[in-house]
């Protein structure tokens, strides 16, 4: 099985279609960076939160640290919008 191309957020959305958490864990990783967009620690917290749910070990570590640097109406829009891609998905 050929690798999945990540490097644009496009690319990693694409192929979070399917739930690969890979795909979720990097889009974790390029808005909690700001590679490829702008930063954002809500989106970020909520594809490390599906990432974590499909399986990704790394992203449960990731997921509290940004919970820790977040407030906490933060954190729970971020948990509302996994709800949401999940219902969607």
């Amino acid at each position: 099985m050929a690798r999945m191309d990540l490097s644009t957020v496009e690319s990693a959305e694409l192929a979070a279609q399917s739930g690969a958490p890979d795909a979720l864990f990097e889009l974790g990783m390029m808005y909690c960076t700001g590679r490829d967009v702008e930063p954002d620690l809500i989106s970020a917290h909520k594809w490390f939160n599906l990432a974590a749910l499909r399986g990704n070990k790394a992203a449960l570590d990731y997921r509290k640290e940004l919970a820790d640097e977040m407030a906490q109406f933060d954190v729970a829009e971020a948990q509302r919008l996994a709800r949401e891609w999940i219902s969607a998905h």
